[in-house]
């Protein structure tokens, strides 16, 4: 099975390095789609299959929070797994995103393997180590 990933962020490199590491981990991966903020994730979301989201927290004109309320208030996306990639360390800002809904968080900088951890562990199917 091939997989459809989101990745969500302002920063156009920020979603290039995304993708480059997650190809890195050999996860079979049908397509990436990229969104520049929540508003345009919802409209990937609400007109594409995709099998988990990858998204920054701090985004212009909707952000990551709001983007997985959005989604948890939707029937066809409310079980669509989401993954925060952040440079935030707060841990109450950490339990915030995890209550809301965030299946985990990353922090900035990550690496292939902790990527490849993840979607194993969120995904439960594949295993690439």
């Amino acid at each position: 099975m091939a997989y459809s990933i989101l990745i969500v962020d302002d920063s156009e490199i920020i979603r290039s390095m995304i993708s480059r590491t997650i190809t890195l981990t050999k996860l079979p991966v049908h397509t990436f789609r990229e969104a520049r903020n929540g508003i345009e994730a919802l409209d990937v979301l609400n007109r594409d299959w995709i099998d988990i989201v990858f998204t920054d927290l701090n985004m212009p004109v909707m952000n990551g929070l709001d983007l997985i309320k959005n989604m948890k208030k939707t029937v066809d996306l409310e079980d669509i797994p989401v993954i925060v990639i952040t440079t935030e360390g707060n841990s109450n800002r950490l339990d915030e995103l995890k209550d809301a809904g965030a299946r985990d968080c990353i922090r900035k900088p990550f690496t292939p393997e902790k990527i490849r951890d993840i979607i194993t562990n969120v995904l439960g199917v594949w295993d690439a180590k």
